[in-house]
């Protein structure tokens, strides 16, 4: 049974990699390998087949007579990993509304009245540097999503475009892996309890210059970014602007980095801080007034429940679908620990040396979606062992974050820029990749080089 549970995870794994070739949207193979995995979990468990561990590491199984005990196990382990994947998934939902509420108020309006130049290379770094800092406010994708949109409006050269957009999705990796809502994956190991923001600031924002600085120096000196571009003087972004939306741009980024401050003060976890912030960006935007001569009929256009509307379910089920099938591995005991964790111990005695193995993790997160492969490291190492702020936690903050720059395919912000730009996987390979590779290393390099210091 052990082996079927493998192999479906095997083959959704496959599936999502290949969701463009198949033209199979990632939700559906990720929805079934969770059900799936869990579902071979509980047969195997109750036909005595199976053990399993729960998040205490007691061990649990039908054979031997304690069937009532071991089924409350089960159910229990199950519960557990529900709702670890629930305070993710909330928090996301939290954070994707405010975001969509600031845009229906056209608050982003604001940032593209701030780029003003003509100079392809001042252009690359104040795109860069918008990239570096937004995304480790607004998380690395809706930063992408803003700046792909932006480019659009200042540079009309699709190819030079692309260009652009492929350097984007470098800086907005890297300035999401120092922050604790910048990424999914420091979200989760924020979350998780793993790192702290302090911790994560301390340790990740020097590397995560440095992976964003070393492609973008290189990439200045490329003949695309030499010269100048004709960009549009137009009042159209003042236009666009509405009496709102200075307003919500302002109140909704604040209330967003207010979370950490929250989980600080409160050590509530931080769903409940994100809970917080939306309900009050939310009353906000049901009193305020877009514009001049503001009727209850376009009150709609404007409401929280249409920014609910536009959010990316697909992506919220996605992650439920692979941070479950992951639980069902972490669950599944072989010999006296879960499965993940017999892997990392094989792991370590194979590769020692623990920097390489995090460093071959950041290449996989090129390949494979950096969310499964965070959940199964968090699996992997025992808290109590590593504790909270470990060196080995903020490495693969670093790694997994900033590794997926690697592939377009490797992170959401790869994939929001891919879609939005329709640019071409061997392109990218092509012309971003290596500078993306050359930053990855250059702050890997830093890390260690920092931790000698700092652990």
């Amino acid at each position: 049974m052990l082996t079927a549970i493998v192999l479906v995870f095997i083959l959704g794994y496959l599936t999502i990699v290949f969701e463009h070739p198949l033209h199979l949207d990632k939700t559906v193979p990720a929805l079934l390998m969770g059900a799936l995995c869990w579902a071979l979990a509980a047969i195997g468990f109750n036909g005595g087949d199976l053990s399993i561990v729960d998040s205490h590491e007691h061990l649990f199984s039908m054979v031997g007579g304690h069937g009532e005990e071991a089924a409350e196990g089960f159910k229990n382990a199950l519960l557990h990993h529900l709702g670890k994947t629930a305070e993710i998934l909330i928090f996301l939902i939290g954070a994707m509304t405010i975001v969509e509420i600031i845009d229906l108020h056209r608050g982003f309006e604001i940032l593209k009245n701030w780029v003003k130049t003509k100079n392809k290379k001042r252009l690359l770094w104040i795109i860069g540097l918008l990239a570096f800092v937004l995304s480790a406010i607004i998380d690395n994708l809706t930063a992408t999503i803003v700046l792909v949109t932006l480019l659009r409006k200042l540079i009309h050269n699709p190819k030079q475009r692309l260009w652009y957009a492929g350097l984007v999705v470098i800086a907005a990796n890297a300035g999401g892996a120092w922050s604790p809502i910048g990424d999914v994956t420091t979200t989760m190991l924020w979350i998780g309890g793993q790192v702290t923001t302090g911790g994560l600031v301390t340790n990740l924002v020097l590397p995560s210059i440095v992976c964003f600085a070393v492609p973008f120096l290189i990439a200045s000196m490329l003949p695309i970014f030499q010269g100048e571009i004709e960009v549009e003087e137009s009042n159209e972004s003042e236009h666009n602007r509405l009496l709102s939306s200075k307003t919500m741009l302002f109140l909704g980024l604040g209330m967003i980095v207010f979370v950490p401050i929250f989980k600080t003060i409160t050590h509530l976890p931080p769903y409940l801080g994100m809970m917080l912030s939306l309900g009050v960006v939310w009353l906000v935007s049901e009193y305020i007034h877009p514009e001049e001569d503001f009727t209850e009929e376009r009150k709609v256009a404007f409401s929280a429940h249409k920014a609910l509307s536009r959010i990316e379910m697909s992506s919220i089920l996605f992650f439920l679908g692979i941070l479950m099938a992951v639980a069902a591995l972490e669950t599944i005991a072989i010999g006296n620990v879960g499965a993940l964790r017999s892997v990392a111990e094989s792991l370590q005695e194979a590769i020692p040396n623990q920097d390489v193995v995090v460093v071959i993790l950041g290449f996989l997160s090129a390949v494979i979606d950096n969310v499964p492969l965070v959940a199964a490291s968090m699996g992997m190492y025992d808290l109590s062992v590593f504790v909270e702020d470990s060196k080995l936690w903020h490495f693969i903050a670093y790694s997994a974050g900033t590794g997926g720059s690697m592939l377009i395919i490797g992170s959401a912000a790869g994939v929001a820029a891919m879609g939005m730009e329709r640019i071409d996987f061997i392109w990218y390979f092509k012309k971003i990749a290596w500078l993306a590779l050359v930053g990855f290393l250059a702050g890997a390099g830093v890390f260690l080089l920092l931790a000698q210091f700092l652990h």
